[in-house]
Order: C-alpha cells, then sequence, then structure tokens
C-alpha cells in the first residue's frame, strides 16, 4: 500500500481551482486499484484532530464546506471511491462491495501513518465506517454517522413516503439498475449541466436537498460528482445494496448519529434505531435532507467537534 504524493497543481479531479491547502495524494490498495486521496491537512489548524472520512458514494471533498474552512479545527483524511474523481476502475469489471471500500479505507489510513483514529462516515459510507469498526475495532476510536445507516441501506430509502420497508428496497434498488443500462444515454446529458446559480436553485428548492448557505459551493459539488459516468454509479450500487445490516452488538466506542428529518435515502428512523443499539451512542436529528452537512454546515461541525472532544476525552 503505496501512497505516492501529487504535486499541486491549482485543480481538483473536477477539473476547477482547488481551495487553498487541499491536497490530493496516490494510495494503492490491498489489489492494485490506485485511488485519489486528499486531505485538508494545512487548513485544519494546530494540533486539529484526525479522523477519517468515509464520504459518501462517488462524492468530494466540497460537500464538506465547514472542513474546507482556514483553521476548522478537524483534519480530514479520505478518498474518492473506485472508479470516481480520479480514483481507477479495477482492472477487471466486477461488482466493487463494501469489504472493497474497507480495503480502500484500511489502505489510505496506512499510507497518512493512522494506526487508530475516529472515522467519519456520510450516506454509504456509514457502511463502510461500521464494517471497518466491526472487522477492526483496534483501528477504531469513534465512530460519527452522518445520514446514514449501518448496513441495509436500500430498505430505509423513501423514509419520509412511510412506504413499507420491502416495498421501498424495491423501487430503489430497480432505480439503480435503470442509472446502471440507462446511464450512456444519460452521462452525455448530466455532464453539460452547468450547475450555475440557477441549476443550484432549482436542485435545492427541488425537495431532494434544501437550499444551502454557500450556493457557489454547492455547484462545484454536483460538478465535480457529474465528472463520473452515471452507469458507474448505478453499478456500484447495486453491489452495495447488497450489504446487510451491520452486527452493533460489538461496537464499544463512542458513537454518534446525526439524522435529516426529511431525508429521503437515509431513513432517519433506521438512524434512530441503530443509535439505540449502541451503549452511549447520541442521536440528533435536524430538519434536513440527506446533505444535512451541506444545508446546515455550521450545526453538524459543532456536533463533530463535541464528539472529537467526547473522543479525546
Amino acid at each position: 500500500m503505496v501512497g505516492t504524493p501529487v504535486p499541486e497543481t491549482g485543480s481538483d479531479p473536477g477539473g476547477a481551482p482547488e481551495p487553498s491547502g487541499l491536497t490530493f495524494s496516490d494510495v494503492t490498495s490491498t489489489d492494485g486499484t490506485r485511488l485519489r486521496a486528499w486531505s485538508n491537512e494545512r487548513i485544519a489548524g494546530p494540533g486539529a484532530p484526525t479522523v477519517l472520512l468515509c464520504n459518501g458514494l462517488g462524492t468530494n471533498p466540497y460537500t464538506w464546506p465547514a472542513l474546507l474552512r482556514p483553521g476548522c479545527g478537524v483534519r480530514v483524511v479520505s478518498w474518492y471511491h473506485r472508479g470516481t474523481g480520479g480514483s481507477e476502475r479495477p482492472r477487471h469489471r466486477r461488482d466493487v462491495t463494501i469489504d472493497d471500500f474497507v480495503a480502500d479505507a484500511l489502505a489510505v489510513m496506512a499510507d497518512a501513518g493512522l494506526d487508530r483514529v475516529p472515522l467519519m462516515g456520510w450516506s454509504m459510507g456509514v457502511n463502510t465506517a461500521f464494517e471497518l469498526a466491526v472487522r477492526h475495532p483496534e483501528k477504531v476510536s469513534g465512530l460519527f454517522a452522518v445520514a446514514g445507516v449501518p448496513g441495509s441501506t436500500f430498505a430505509s430509502m423513501l423514509a419520509p413516503a412511510r412506504l413499507p420497508r420491502g416495498v421501498a428496497q424495491a423501487l430503489t434498488v430497480n432505480a439503480a439498475r435503470v442509472l446502471k443500462y440507462a446511464g450512456p444515454a444519460i452521462t452525455p446529458l448530466a455532464q453539460r449541466l452547468r450547475m450555475g446559480r440557477l441549476g443550484v436553485g432549482l436542485l435545492t428548492h427541488s425537495g431532494f436537498m434544501f437550499p444551502t448557505p454557500d450556493a457557489e459551493g454547492t455547484g462545484r459539488a454536483v460538478r465535480d460528482f457529474l465528472t463520473t459516468p452515471v452507469d458507474w454509479y448505478g453499478h456500484v450500487a447495486l453491489a452495495t445494496a447488497k450489504h446487510r445490516r451491520v452486527p452493533l452488538g460489538t461496537i464499544r466506542v463512542p458513537t454518534a448519529f446525526v439524522a435529516g428529518r426529511w431525508d429521503v435515502l437515509a431513513g432517519a428512523r433506521d438512524m434512530a434505531t441503530a443509535a439505540a443499539r449502541i451503549p452511549g451512542a447520541t442521536y440528533v436529528e435536524l430538519p434536513a435532507t440527506h446533505f444535512v452537512q451541506m444545508e446546515r454546515p455550521d450545526e453538524v461541525h459543532a456536533l463533530l467537534l463535541d464528539f472529537l472532544a467526547t473522543v479525546e476525552g
């Protein structure tokens, strides 16, 4: 597992000027897949505690605006998922599973010299974080879960519609299947979306996502996301949909859940029940969607800082 620093080029993998201090590097996972890792270490501030971020599927640093502010007080180490944002697809096209993401997380940790660290997960990254914690408890000192459930994610989707779990899972899995097979036709249209002020305004008033304090940053996050072919997202989503619930009985580290009340991609009710099954876990529900850390960045960041103080204490 070898990490290769990438010289500062003034641009992120999506081609836009990068925020000052955000750095990228190459890390090789156990199966030889090259990953694009990133960190905010230059802007975190002196003495900032480190977290490993298991990000949402195919997402990027710009989905965490509070962590890109100078002096944010948290050093983040993370990476782009396989086939997204400059990370390679596996050499032999096959399902990319949560097992692969766990291996990738361990590779990024090793490259950064992290023996034991708090994990922060968002969306499908919560699956990765909890799976890693169960398999390698010696590597994990805390779990901060944002808008995600530890397994059986697709059954928790569409929660605001109050559909039966089986119906919700069937609908969302079939939606991912449509993305996989219709992706080649959808991708050229998606990649032509400019996501300027008008596009962001339409998206953040759609109900799927609420308005954010930083519309420009939101546009950047979406543009970066859309650089990946839609069919690859569908392919990976279908594979990760098979990830079953993680057994929570062995979790013995500080754990916190932050949910969005109107989240259609990770049900708040399922997050609350997961928190109730872990001794001492906390649960906070905010009036937000799946993009809670973009819509309410200050509140989520304050919760993260409080959590890290608990871990350190």
